[in-house]
């Protein structure tokens, strides 16, 4: 079984999904010759050609509504983001078109729309924004977040096979960090449905992307606390159902996100346990979050800015003795 970075197994899912379905093909810049920003298309072009790999001009806006134009006539495109931040560009596209498509007039968009995500390589507020609430806020779409390499090959695969649209993010700061042995020919991963990485007692700490590391790492240095890790991977349609069933359990939850605290993820669970769990909280539901400011170019900054391994351990250490 090979061992894949988060970067190959992104590639790897891409490549098999070609090579079974002749309807997906993939636009975005530079992603032919140049292999992409961060290379995951490279040697794509040599194997499927010109027409399934199609280089685009500047215009998000004007390629993410050809992909949708041919997503009509049968085709499953996937879009790639040089960065995510850029999808902004195109947001009336996917929001007011794509988004709504199924509830307009039953049709659906096949587009899986993809791109480098996230914050900590020093990239400054222009290729470091947590986009992911603002189209799960959106009905229409999927919003999906892996943080492993299996998981980001399954659920990739999941997104291209979906009738409707979906966003996929990648956290580049872990592109080429993490590793993990992935079958050839491994099977997508349903949509919507968190993992427990980590069973526990009590307390139940939930996150995504590149905060599951983090949250691992300070759950480790919390020796003999019963800590359950709950990794969402699909953000939108949240698994509310696992949430609820891990907190009536512990008692105590935490969330931790790269996302900034307003509008995040954060506060819809919060929001979901008072609803659905209140009389099984034994503590107030924690937030661990980025402050609502942009990411900042400096790096001092920007590691005050994200949240760390002892800002995580921190809070969980408080929320136990609570």
């Amino acid at each position: 079984m090979p061992e894949l970075t988060f970067l190959d197994a992104i590639s790897r899912g891409l490549w098999e999904e070609m090579e079974a379905d002749p309807t997906v093909f993939l636009m975005g810049e530079d992603i032919g010759a140049y292999g992409g920003a961060f290379k995951v298309t490279k040697g794509f072009l040599e194997k499927f050609g010109p027409g399934r790999v199609i280089e685009t001009t500047l215009s998000e806006e004007g390629f993410v509504g050809a992909a949708i134009g041919a997503a009509y006539t049968g085709l499953r495109p996937v879009v790639e983001f040089q960065f995510i931040d850029f999808i902004a560009c195109a947001f009336d596209m996917i929001v007011n078109v794509a988004g709504t498509s199924r509830y307009r007039w039953g049709k659906g968009v096949p587009v899986t729309f993809r791109g480098p995500w996230g914050a900590g390589g020093r990239a400054g507020p222009f290729h470091s924004r947590s986009i992911e609430m603002w189209f799960a806020h959106s009905p229409g779409l999927k919003v999906v977040a892996p943080a492993t390499p299996s998981d980001a090959k399954g659920l990739l695969k999941a997104c291209i096979r979906d009738n409707d649209p979906c966003i996929f993010l990648e956290h580049k700061h872990l592109y080429r960090r993490i590793k993990e042995e992935v079958a050839d020919g491994s099977p997508a991963i349903p949509l919507g449905r968190a993992r427990v990485v980590r069973p526990g007692e009590d307390l139940t700490i939930v996150t995504y992307g590149m905060m599951l590391h983090r949250t691992m790492e300070a759950v480790a240095a919390l020796e003999g606390r019963s800590i359950e890790v709950l990794d969402l991977r699909t953000i939108y349609p949240l698994d509310r159902a696992a949430v609820v069933e891990s907190v009536k359990k512990t008692g105590k939850v935490m969330t931790v996100t790269e996302d900034t605290r307003t509008g995040s993820i954060a506060g819809e669970i919060a929001a979901v346990l008072c609803e659905e769990a209140f009389e099984h909280l034994d503590g107030p539901v924690v937030r661990v979050t980025s402050p609502d400011v942009p990411i900042p170019f400096a790096p001092t900054l920007e590691d005050a800015v994200l949240p760390s391994v002892k800002d995580i351990a921190g809070a969980a250490d408080r929320l136990l003795r609570y």
